[in-house]
């Protein structure tokens, strides 16, 4: 004889938040990649954002194709949102000057530091949100920070 109480199981939610392709998530999704590969951590002392793209892209050539790859995932998802074939040229010449000044050895390093094409991305996606979805629209507190 078995003790098993039958109870209704709870039902799963048909989507979770984040994950959806609406372009509330598509947002969320892009915001968190962009910050993750451009604004990690601030350096002490310069007060500078530095994330992984900048990091990874210390190892040669592996280090840029993988910053480039995880660049291009943002390009993916502005691609899922409708946006033209001029702002999708503009996504995908950021990343791929990011990875060509990459391959240089130093100087791409250095550029890391000050080119930062997902945030250039970010930027584009963002005025294509508020434009065609200004229900997305979400406060940046970081923007408006002296």
């Amino acid at each position: 004889m078995t003790d098993t109480i039958d109870q209704p199981t709870p039902k799963m939610p048909r989507s979770f938040p984040g994950i959806g392709t609406d372009p509330a998530s598509v947002r969320q999704r892009v915001e968190a990649m962009e910050k993750i590969l451009e604004r990690m951590f601030v350096i002490p002392g310069i007060n500078k954002p530095v994330g992984l793209d900048a990091i990874v892209g210390l190892v040669p050539v592996l280090g840029d194709i993988a910053a480039t790859v995880l660049g291009a995932y943002i390009v993916w998802e502005a691609k899922n949102l409708g946006m033209s074939k001029w702002q999708m040229t503009r996504l995908a010449g950021n990343v791929g000057a990011d990875w060509l000044i990459g391959l240089i050895p130093l100087v791409g390093d250095v550029t890391d530091f000050f080119f930062q094409s997902n945030t250039r991305n970010l930027r584009i996606i963002k005025r294509h949100l508020d434009k065609h979805h200004p229900h997305t629209r979400t406060i940046d507190i970081e923007a408006r920070r002296p």
